[in-house]
């Protein structure tokens, strides 16, 4: 199982009041019937993210793109925004110290 399928196996959707969908697929060479849901969607830019209610609606036009998008719940959502700010928090910086250290003596 690829890391998308295991990624949206995760929490069953339907359970979810609001979906977060993000494009993970390019546009280009896609069928005009998907292009046109991805436009109603409105997903225009790949890694672009919306969010839309959890619809009967919208789960048959995701149904209609399911391998160009990625669905997620609002706590998996959070859960990814979260785990990229922690990522990209500054980290105090590593020291480097290349003179040699000093011997200790042993006066005993």
């Amino acid at each position: 199982m690829d890391a998308f399928k295991a990624f949206k196996a995760c929490v069953p959707i339907a359970w979810s009041p609001n979906l977060y969908i993000t494009l993970v697929r390019g546009i280009p060479g896609t069928r005009k019937l998907h292009r046109r849901t991805l436009e109603a969607l409105r997903l225009r830019k790949c890694n672009r993210t919306v969010m839309r209610w959890n619809t009967p609606t919208v789960r048959g036009m995701l149904q209609q793109v399911k391998r160009l998008v990625v669905i997620e719940t609002e706590e998996m959502f959070k859960a990814r925004k979260q785990k990229d700010v922690n990522h990209r928090a500054l980290r105090p910086p590593v020291v480097v110290n290349h003179l040699p250290v000093p011997a200790k003596t042993d006066s005993s």
